[in-house]
């Protein structure tokens, strides 16, 4: 199947659970100082908006720094960890639910070296294997909070990589041990025996 954008009608929809799910096969691509970069997502983690404590959403209310998780889904929104990584999330839903997915890990598709490169690695095993390396990989940063997801400089495809269901690996978040009942959700998703997911 050729490389086909996601619509606006993938992002847009009220199970933030579901899109998390079905973002895994799905390609990542960015387009950076004339440097295209490309992985095959294969782990996410879903957070439902003020419902859900482990969501900054809930945490912390409507800031200038989660504002753009209440706009309308199909833009990308950044923050920073430990004022290092740059960590990407895709917001779903209608605007004013302030739900998301976190790309936890991506195998790479398209523009290794470059990855590795950004990564100052000399090898692309487990390049990006983890939510903080995802983002350097690709080459996103803060500063794209907000962008939309269907390019010219991130965006999302279909290129016909199926995922079935026996393939998929549901588990308990990571890092989320502050939100109480909220952490034991089962809102992780991987692909299983991939070997660039985060942690089995």
């Amino acid at each position: 199947m050729a490389a086909k954008p996601l619509s606006k009608d993938f992002y847009v929809v009220s199970d933030v659970v579901s899109v998390a799910k079905n973002l895994l096969g799905k390609v990542l691509c960015t387009f950076f100082d004339g440097e295209l970069t490309a992985g095959v997502i294969v782990e996410t983690e879903a957070y439902s908006g003020e419902g859900d404590m482990a969501c900054h959403a809930c945490r912390f209310g409507k800031t200038s720094r989660t504002e753009v998780m209440f706009q309308e889904g199909g833009v990308v929104y950044v923050y920073l960890c430990y004022g290092i990584h740059h960590m990407v999330n895709v917001v779903t839903n209608v605007e004013g639910n302030a739900d998301a997915v976190l790309i936890r890990a991506l195998e790479p598709l398209e523009g290794g070296h470059t990855m590795m490169e950004r990564r100052r690695k000399s090898s692309l095993k487990r390049i990006s294997a983890g939510p903080g390396t995802v983002g350097e990989a690709l080459g996103i940063k803060v500063a794209n909070t907000g962008e939309s997801l269907s390019g010219p400089s991130i965006w999302l495809e279909e290129r016909g990589i199926a995922v079935a269901e026996k393939e998929i690996v549901a588990t308990t978040r990571i890092g989320v041990d502050y939100a109480g009942e909220d952490a034991l959700k089962p809102w992780r998703f991987y692909i299983k025996d991939n070997p660039f997911v985060s942690r089995k």
